[in-house]
């Protein structure tokens, strides 16, 4: 097993405290820390304390790091992404797509020339991209749409003649609908929708009315940041979830969602296919976009976790990922899996020893532990365990 020299991606919604602090800075950043990668995806792969990168050392050991049925069924290649992922500001609106639709669009943009580091570039690489996302803090998130019922009220309620239209679309059409129709407007319809739509939202929350509160709370504020950006009215049409600490959601293929507010540790798929909806600068492919949406409405489910190996374990209905809180004590254990691991340390300092040697885990630091091994572990510390879901 070998600790890994991990990488930070900065980007304007980051935070310059959670991260920072997670690493041991002892003063805020001076640019935002986002995310934090632990893995071997091809655009930062961790490093292994031998320097060389962990993608490489899978390419040349597959059996050895990932096991004969990892490296069979998922091509050779690590198939999760960890992630400490600390949002100051929102995310954009975004959904992923299934196996299926991310080869046909990789392909598709392959054979039309398009290069991969393109801003305009839709599909980056050919694989599905679900994520569990479980709050380290207070966590704030739009998923999924909500029940058409319920959004056709909290359309309504706001009294805005220039939303008519989209009311219509949904009582009539759906979401299916109603979302296209938002998604062409022309740039003057817009920008005069989202202005009267913060200012009705604005005006309810300053009269403390506790329906849709939090909602109309998050569409004013996002106004201000994303004006004439249809994302705003989007969001009145999203579930509004709130997830304690130790609380996770599960993101399928389709799901359309945008991070708010809160730090998490994040496991997903190893892919970069990322398809915005609104509530952001970059590319938005609405033909894409749509096609890849899921338009059934209801609630999202908060996941709680079961108790399995090891610790407290996020169960969750795909084979590329599962995640595992452990809390050690002083008392030594076993983490073993029959997948490769990925360990990342959030509190205190764990001991690690396997046939290879020990390793010492501080906060905010993370090992690699090859398919199959045996691991001794002890703390006081917690840890995050993601290896592969293969039954």
């Amino acid at each position: 097993m070998w600790q890994l020299t991990n990488t930070v991606r900065h980007y304007p919604w980051g935070s310059r405290t959670v991260i920072p602090e997670l690493l041991g800075e002892l003063a805020p950043a001076e640019e935002p820390y986002a995310e934090l990668w632990m893995g071997a995806h091809p655009d930062a792969p961790s490093l292994l304390s031998t320097g060389t990168p962990l993608d490489k050392a899978i390419q040349a050991e597959p059996d050895l790091m990932l096991g004969a049925a990892v490296r069979e069924r998922f091509g050779g290649r690590l198939p999760f992404l960890m992630k400490v992922l600390a949002a100051e500001r929102p995310l954009s609106l975004q959904a992923h797509p299934t196996p299926e639709q991310a080869q046909a669009g990789f392909a598709a943009e392959e054979t039309a020339g398009i290069p991969r580091d393109d801003p305009k570039r839709t599909f980056k690489d050919p694989f599905h991209k679900p994520e569990l996302l479980l709050a380290l803090t207070e966590f704030e998130a739009l998923c999924g749409f909500r029940p058409v019922e319920e959004s056709l009220h909290c359309l309504a309620k706001l009294q805005v003649p220039v939303l008519k239209p989209t009311i219509a679309a949904l009582a009539r059409g759906g979401l299916r609908a109603a979302i296209p129709q938002l998604l062409a407007l022309t740039p003057e319809l817009r920008d005069e929708l989202v202005t009267a739509v913060a200012a009705a939202a604005a005006r309810f929350v300053a009269a403390h009315d506790p329906e849709f509160i939090n909602t109309y709370r998050w569409a004013a504020s996002l106004a201000e940041t994303y004006p004439g950006d249809p994302g705003v009215v989007i969001s009145l049409m999203c579930n509004h979830l709130k997830l304690a600490p130790g609380e996770a959601v599960f993101l399928p293929a389709g799901n359309l969602h945008a991070y708010l507010s809160g730090a998490g540790v994040e496991v997903m798929a190893s892919s970069d296919n990322v398809l915005r909806g609104g509530l952001t600068g970059k590319h938005v492919d609405l033909a894409a976009l749509i096609e890849v949406l899921d338009f059934t409405d209801g609630r999202v489910p908060v996941l709680h976790p079961v108790l399995g190996p090891g610790g407290l374990r996020y169960p969750v209905p795909v084979e590329d990922f599962d995640l595992t809180r452990i809390q050690l004590d002083a008392q030594a254990g076993t983490i073993t899996a029959d997948g490769p691991q990925v360990l990342l340390c959030t509190e205190g300092a764990a001991e690690l020893t396997s046939a290879g040697g020990t390793l010492h885990l501080t906060k905010g630091s993370a090992a690699f532990v090859p398919a199959g091994t045996p691991v001794t572990a002890s703390g006081p510390a917690l840890l995050f365990r993601a290896t592969t879901n293969l039954g």
